[in-house]
């Protein structure tokens, strides 16, 4: 049925058609665009919900439940001798209830690496990231999957990429980071004081 339809659709031709095909297009191949709306300004990242649609979801799934508002971005990590390189790290309030954790989509199966404007799961080992983020600042290839590699070698999950706000990210990375570390490898990168998210909502 769906054949015979495109049949009779390409017999008419003309210009309705190649005007309205392109739209149509458009229409079926549009990825979820995120607005973070933080204290410093506007970050808007766009999801890879087909190449990574578990770990996109899940993040959707806190973005409608607006969990994230009145969260924070509170960890800039940046990189030693070249503080303009690095990522900054943010979440949920810490009272937020979170989701159960999601499935590993790593870079490998994905083919998202991670470059400047990459938003990725922060997480302990594989399959554990909730809903705490991070969006890198510069390219940052080392936390793409290594096989081969001794040890956790299946890198971070990245979902998604800026596309509107790096001055933002660049911002808040260069924010003041002497706030008390969460743990021994975080001294020297808690912001202080957090940054807020004061809403992050679909556009």
């Amino acid at each position: 049925m769906n054949n015979a339809w495109i049949a009779r659709r390409s017999l008419l031709g003309g210009a309705g058609l190649l005007l309205a095909s392109p739209l149509g297009a458009q229409a079926q191949t549009a990825k979820p665009r995120v607005a973070i709306q933080t204290s410093h300004g506007v970050i808007v990242v766009e999801l890879e919900d087909k190449k990574a649609p578990i770990t996109s979801a899940n993040f959707l799934r806190y973005v409608d439940k607006k969990k994230f508002d009145g969260g924070s971005f509170y960890r800039a990590s940046r990189a030693r001798g070249a503080p303009e390189k690095g990522s900054i790290q943010g979440g949920p309030s810490y009272r937020t209830r979170r989701f159960a954790p999601i499935a590993h989509e790593s870079t490998r199966l994905t083919g998202i690496r991670h470059k400047a404007g990459a938003i990725s799961m922060a997480r302990n080992e594989p399959g554990s990231a909730t809903a705490d983020f991070f969006i890198c600042a510069s390219p940052m290839a080392y936390l793409d999957a290594r096989p081969g590699a001794p040890g956790d070698n299946q890198g971070f999950a990245a979902f998604g990429t800026v596309v509107k706000g790096m001055d933002v990210v660049r911002k808040i990375l260069a924010s003041k980071t002497d706030g008390v570390p969460q743990n021994p490898s975080m001294k020297g990168q808690m912001i202080n004081p957090p940054v807020a998210m004061v809403s992050v909502r679909r556009v």
